[in-house]
Order: structure tokens, then sequence, then C-alpha cells
């Protein structure tokens, strides 16, 4: 199968490398357009007040384009300028950090896989439950292996399969469970602090409390060890409530 690969923390990030390897060790033929520099919580950002430029790596076995911009850029300019052949299906991880319910809103990973699935593109986003992960080359074999069970032709259009691996061991992993975002939001809160020359600044820490997690959902199953597959469709229409506000139409 033919891979575009894509991530937003940057093309030299181990995660990438390591979903680049399983892949190509599976036997699928694997394109790289990624960010050059680090795009975490970058959101659906789209650069449009300067030019895209483009560097190739191409190191110890590894090839591909460097972009700098946003990882939606990478999909934009990637899927439609810089790839001489169409991906079958666009990967994009593996993230250093779930996306599990809310996450969805400020991932850059979600994000490039969703503007590649508005572009008609299967797409699905890896994620793995540490901000600072080990040797995750054992969970880049795993999902390389699962992705080819995933019925993608019977997906609908434009729809985000968002896989989510826990921060355990393989071998201690205790299954695959197909479940609904969890709906508990941040709490957050800024931490203000002084630098070296008297200058303020604020840092942005904050937690999803425990309790407000219900079970059976993304981030409740991913912390008990499961790794989590929810399918995404990116329309936010609240649809209860457009009978509600019908009293505004003249």
């Amino acid at each position: 199968m033919r891979i575009a690969l894509t991530n937003d923390d940057g093309i030299q990030a181990p995660g990438l490398r390591a979903i680049y390897k399983a892949l190509i060790e599976a036997g699928h033929t694997v394109d790289v357009v990624a960010p050059v520099t680090e795009q975490s919580a970058v959101g659906h950002a789209v650069t449009i007040a300067m030019p895209l430029r483009v560097k190739v790596f191409h190191e110890n076995g590894f090839r591909g384009h460097g972009v700098y911009g946003t990882p939606t850029d990478c999909m934009k300019l990637g899927l439609s300028s810089l790839l001489e052949h169409k991906p079958e299906l666009v990967v994009s991880g593996i993230n250093a950090g779930a996306n599990v319910g809310p996450d969805i809103l400020y991932s850059g990973t979600v994000s490039a896989a969703t503007e590649a699935a508005h572009m008609g593109y299967r797409a699905v986003a890896l994620s793995y439950d540490s901000f600072r992960p080990e040797d995750i080359s054992a969970h880049a074999r795993h999902a390389a292996a699962l992705l080819p069970h995933i019925e993608w032709a019977g997906l609908p259009e434009r729809c985000v399969v968002n896989i989510n691996y826990p921060a355990v061991p393989v071998e201690s992993i205790k299954g695959v469970r197909v479940c609904p975002q969890t709906r508990a939001v941040w709490h957050d809160w800024y931490e203000h602090r002084t630098d070296p020359r008297g200058g303020s600044y604020w840092w942005l820490n904050g937690v999803i409390p425990p309790e407000s997690v219900a079970p059976g959902t993304d981030r409740a199953l991913l912390t008990e060890g499961y790794i989590t597959v929810t399918p995404l469709r990116f329309d936010f229409t609240d649809s209860e409530t457009l009978t509600r506000l019908a009293s505004l139409e003249e």
C-alpha cells in the first residue's frame, strides 16, 4: 500500500521515524511530508501570510519532504503538489502525547489527518499516551500490523480514524476498544514566572480531572491500558439545538 506520512512533532521526531520504519518493514511504500519544526497544538492552522519552503531529508535509509509550515500545510502542499503518486492512506503520527476528548481540537496530528480526509483520502491519526516516549518501535510495529485490519472501504467519506496507544509495553496492552470521545474538558491555569532579566512570562498547565471522565470513553480506556479507536467526523452542527433556534427564522 502507498502511504503518505506526516505528524506535528516534526520530521525528525522519534514517533514519525518509528512508524516510518515499521511501515517500510511491513512492505508499504511510504512518502513523508512533515513539518521541519515542532508544531504541536497548532490545530488546523494554515500559512497564508508567507510562502512555504521545503527541505528534503535523506539520511540513514529515511527520505522525506520537510515543510517549513504547519501539519495542515504539509497535507495541502504535499497531496496537491509535492508527491508524485496519490496515497491509498494517510497516516499522521505517532504523536508524543494522547489525542483524546477535547485534545483533537488543538492537535496538529489529528488536524493533518482531518485535512487529508477532507481532500478525499483515507486517514488515520496515531498517538502515544506520553509526552516523553522512550523506544516505541514495538508500538509502531503493532500499529503497522493493525492498520490493514481496518475496513477502509466501508468507512464514510471524510472519516478520520483516531487511534491512541497506552504508555505501557506492547505485551501489557489489554486489547483494542472502539469507543466514543470523553466529553470531559481540560482545567487550565497559567504559572506566572520571572525570567533572569526580570521580565514576566506565563506557562500553560492543565489537567483533565479523572472524576469527570466517563467510563467507556477514550480517555478512561486508554488509562486502563487499552488501545482506543475512535472514528471522527468533523461536523460541528448541534443538531439538537437547530429546532430550538428555528424561531429566529423569518
